[in-house]
């Protein structure tokens, strides 16, 4: 994952591109918890978000890391 990736002639790190598409994710698991109701047996649900985006982009990235 070393370089940068050519986005229109901006060049941006690989990283940002997966801790978007990271917090999209943890996003759309954070709306399935809502909706299901499991969100009520969470004790601290601003740690619990922070923690699903960083284990959501540590798998985007080791499962990721060939791509670019």
């Amino acid at each position: 994952m070393i370089g940068e990736v050519s986005l229109y002639g901006i060049y941006v790190p690989p990283l940002l591109l997966l801790a978007l598409l990271a917090l999209v994710v943890s996003r759309l698991f954070n709306w399935v918890l809502a909706r299901t109701g499991l969100y009520r047996h969470i004790w601290h649900p601003a740690l619990f978000d922070f923690s699903l985006f960083v284990i959501v982009l540590g798998a985007l990235v080791f499962f990721g890391s060939n791509l670019f």
